[in-house]
């Protein structure tokens, strides 16, 4: 990647009603924030206690996008077992076959 390229971070958040939400962004803190405020995705307005629980640094949009959606379809176990496991990006990618 060229000195110009912004990086892309997959992030997963847990609510206090114990839900999870995935995500991507080029900033995970302010994008925490967002949700925090209400500015962020409709899922997460009303929600309290919002917690970054996974984030993993995958590099270009692309691949961000991608991710998002594959892991968007698993199963709530599935979601938890990321979670758990806190898999590197290379890892992650073998995971969903990507």
């Amino acid at each position: 990647m060229n000195s110009k390229s912004v990086m892309w971070f997959l992030y997963i958040i847990r609510t206090a009603k114990q839900s999870l939400y995935t995500g991507i962004t080029t900033d995970t803190s302010r994008r925490l924030h967002q949700h925090q405020s209400g500015k962020g995705a409709k899922h997460l307005k009303g929600h309290q206690d919002l917690a970054i629980v996974y984030q993993v640094c995958v590099g270009d949009r692309s691949t961000a996008l991608r991710l998002e959606y594959r892991i968007k379809q698993l199963s709530k176990p599935k979601k938890e077992q990321l979670v758990q496991l806190q898999p590197s990006l290379d890892v992650l990618l073998e995971k969903l076959g990507l």
